[in-house]
């Protein structure tokens, strides 16, 4: 029997999976869709780095896991499930899987479920076929009604809707109708990001595709409107959610918590020191076979640097920032972007607009 989460500080685990089927115009993640042939000696060597590090104490029982990627669906599910079982969990611990609707179905959830996953995060994106297209996306909207009937009808209910919007062409009553075809399945939690450029995709090589800072405002809008009047509170920038359901593992990252990253390219973080694993399954999977280390780089955190980030990061969250921890220069320049009640400081809907912005004035 687990300790139960109060009972020790929150300590996370993230485990990558480099897999996908096909790249997505906007992804710049380390995921590939030419390795499939690797899944064997990868998954094995995942489970031999996850069985060393609890072994030798650097892996402690843990408050969330959280399989991402790539498409950790694409993984046979026994296969994704064996490395689930070496990692030491508290009583409760919260355990997601990332999945792409056209992956799953009930027996694969249901192995999830009977292995300790209870919560999933679907990558929706849109419930648009012609803007899921422009995205570089493949699955059919009418698969994500039937992966969260799935996972209800195998017993789960704490689940993710994972939405991105402002991609070029997508209108703003595309967007509503996304909105709305998401909140008709009672989601207990929605994700809902603004399409960002990054260096080295398609999306990034195609100006006429980039989204308008405008366009994204107004959408932004739109979905606080819509999710809130559904009882879906926000409490991070781009995270809503109904009472009982906030991502465990997400309120880890953003209080700067600790946590250990597995797989290829995976990030992890322990008081103030980060570091990154090599980036490539290949080399991931010789360094664990051969006993090397898997760490490609580290940063250490001066107490100045950590200190701002934590500002940052907290300013993120509807729990915001003691209004004693921002010096008055500080609090001037974010005139309009905060307010204060009961001595906290917390991002107004401008400010959250802004949320960049915000983070570029606190230096």
């Amino acid at each position: 029997m687990g300790a139960s989460p109060d009972a020790l500080a929150p300590f996370g685990a993230y485990v990558h999976v480099p897999f996908c089927s096909k790249r997505c115009d906007y992804c710049a993640f380390a995921t590939w869709t030419d390795r499939h042939h690797l899944t064997d000696a990868y998954m094995t060597a995942l489970v031999t780095d996850v069985v060393r590090h609890r072994d030798d104490g650097r892996l402690g029982p843990v408050t969330s896991v959280f399989f991402g990627g790539g498409t950790p669906s694409l993984v046979p599910a026994p296969q994704l499930m064996a490395v689930l079982a070496e990692i030491p969990l508290v009583a409760g611990a919260e355990v997601t899987v990332e999945c792409n609707p056209d992956t799953v179905d009930e027996n694969v959830l249901a192995t999830y479920g009977a292995a300790g996953v209870n919560r999933l995060s679907f990558g929706v994106q849109s419930m648009v076929p012609e803007v899921l297209v422009a995205l570089g996306r493949t699955h059919d909207p009418a698969n994500v009604q039937r992966s969260v009937a799935a996972a209800r009808a195998v017993g789960f209910t704490n689940f993710n809707l994972d939405l991105i919007y402002g991609g070029a062409g997508e209108t703003l009553e595309q967007w509503r109708r996304t909105l709305v075809a998401a909140l008709e399945l009672d989601p207990p939690h929605v994700s809902a990001y603004a399409l960002t450029i990054e260096a080295g995709t398609p999306l990034a090589a195609d100006a006429s595709r980039h989204p308008d800072d405008d366009d994204q405002a107004d959408k932004y809008l739109l979905a606080t409107e819509l999710l809130g009047s559904a009882g879906l509170d926000w409490y991070e920038i781009s995270n809503w959610a109904r009472p009982g359901h906030r991502c465990v593992h997400n309120d880890l990252y953003w209080a700067q918590g600790n946590y250990l990253g597995f797989g290829c390219a995976a990030h992890s973080h322990r008081s103030g020191r980060r570091w990154w694993n090599v980036r490539t399954p290949e080399r991931y999977i010789d360094a664990v076979t051969t006993g090397a280390s898997t760490e490609a780089a580290h940063e250490e955190l001066e107490p100045d640097r950590r200190r701002i980030e934590g500002l940052q990061l907290a300013l993120r969250t509807r729990a915001g920032v003691a209004t004693e921890s921002l010096s008055a220069e500080d609090r001037a320049t974010l005139d309009g972007l905060v307010e204060e009640h009961d001595g906290v400081l917390t991002l107004t809907v401008e400010g959250r607009l802004l949320a960049n912005e915000v983070a570029v004035r606190l230096r």
